[in-house]
């Protein structure tokens, strides 16, 4: 296996991905990303909005609050933050 093969199978998503926006990218190489699930109550049948805060890794500082990105699920980096910034997909503004 080459190095160029190995770098493209870590770059691969094992884990959750998931898409979110910014609320917050005050800290250093990290970010907040709220993202919003909706699923049907198993015994009532009501949909309900459920909405998670992630801290993620950014290690470039490339994205800003309100922008919409996909993050993904990787190694524990510290205590809390255990997703990284896989990219911005759209843009605030």
């Amino acid at each position: 296996m080459t190095k160029s093969e190995k770098d493209n199978k870590a770059k691969s998503p094992t884990g959750m991905v998931l898409e979110g926006e910014v609320l917050s990218c005050e800290m250093q190489k990290t970010i907040v990303v709220k993202v919003s699930r909706m699923f049907k109550h198993s015994l009532l049948g009501k949909t309900i909005n459920s909405v998670k805060k992630y801290k993620a890794h950014d290690e470039d500082g490339v994205a800003k609050v309100g922008d919409w990105v996909e993050i993904v699920e990787c190694r524990p980096i510290s205590k809390t933050k255990h997703m990284r910034l896989n990219g911005v997909l759209r843009k605030a503004g």
